[in-house]
């Protein structure tokens, strides 16, 4: 090769690398673009009074996700208008559930030494009421009807559940009298109709019926099963396999849930269904992708869950019956629920 042609050669390879680096600058700078863009277009957020309370009007109560000075607090918007500004409360929540005018929010507490996380029991107004120290990271939460009972579900060991090498502990709390049930494991447990004890088992994801009745994922041996639970009895009935993050109806006669299908991700291997406790019988929703969440019953009809979004999660909608697709609800919020 001769010097002329060693010089074109290195200048068309200079010029490659040019367009090369031109290229991954104007792809990062259209990524960050687009970022910004996201949190300059995100819903609209200022800061006011959230109430818990019965006969407010039709209304979301949430953890809204949109950045900015009340990412993460507790937020709300009428139920008619779910894309409209927000009102935040400056309550900050990892989870969170409520009704009868009761709200257990689950935070993150920041220590000289460690992070720790608690439990705080809210009342109407989102002033506390009491609060209580958590064994790990927060993962499900739940009010009874009545406001009477709160239920918390933490991971102890590990923090996923699409895996199996993790470990729940699952707490339920008389608001009234500040008795505790620190762990459901202490409960007697009937396994299809025979005593059972294992040290293996783990619950989560309670979703009550009543002041007395409730219903659970319970896991063993390899095997998760819905269970039926009962307060002062302190004991767990199994009805069936393969059923996570119970989700009771407002008239009480069904469940929605997640379920392990064969053959999707290892990381997200769920498919929603709704249970009907009369006849047992199981119907599969119309969401095709895989959902790690407890659903909320919007009312007797529609179901309500998360999915990954631009801000961390988006709210959706989907007919309970089998029918319909899935509808945006809202973008950048998490823990709905609707109180009215």
């Amino acid at each position: 090769m001769t010097l002329r042609h060693k010089l074109i050669v290195l200048v068309t390879a200079l010029v490659v690398l040019a367009g090369v680096a031109t290229a991954s600058v104007r792809h990062a700078v259209g990524r960050e673009d687009r970022r910004n863009q996201v949190r300059a277009g995100g819903p609209t957020v200022r800061g006011g009074e959230v109430s818990l309370a019965p006969g407010a009007g039709r209304r979301i109560v949430f953890r809204t996700m949109a950045w900015g000075p009340h990412r993460d607090e507790l937020a709300t918007v009428p139920a008619a208008a779910p894309s409209g500004p927000r009102t935040a409360s400056g309550v900050k929540c990892l989870r969170f559930h409520a009704a009868g005018g009761t709200g257990v929010c689950l935070q993150a507490e920041r220590g000289a030494v460690r992070d720790g996380y608690r439990a705080v029991i809210l009342d109407a107004e989102l002033k506390e009421r009491a609060r209580y120290g958590l064994p790990g990271i927060p993962t499900r939460a739940r009010i009874s009807p009545s406001g009477h009972l709160a239920a918390w579900t933490v991971f102890v060991g590990g923090d996923s559940y699409a895996g199996t090498n993790f470990s729940t502990r699952t707490a339920i709390l008389d608001t009234r009298t500040g008795t505790l049930t620190r762990t459901l494991e202490d409960f007697a447990i009937e396994r299809d109709g025979h005593p059972y004890r294992a040290s293996d088992v783990n619950f989560w994801g309670v979703t009550f019926a009543d002041d007395t009745r409730f219903y659970a994922t319970m896991a063993t041996a390899g095997k998760t099963y819905l269970v039926r639970g009962d307060l002062p009895s302190r004991r767990v009935t199994t009805l069936r396999t393969n059923l996570e993050c119970p989700s009771l109806s407002p008239d009480g006669t069904r469940l929605a849930f997640k379920k392990r299908v064969p053959g999707l991700p290892a990381d997200a291997p769920w498919h929603l269904y709704v249970l009907d406790l009369a006849t047992m019988r199981e119907t599969p929703l119309a969401e095709p992708r895989s959902v790690d969440d407890q659903l909320v019953w919007q009312d007797d009809r529609t179901v309500t869950y998360s999915l990954p979004g631009d801000y961390g999660a988006d709210l959706y909608t989907l007919p309970a019956n089998g029918t319909g697709s899935p509808h945006r609800l809202l973008t950048a919020g998490l823990a709905p629920v609707f109180l009215g």
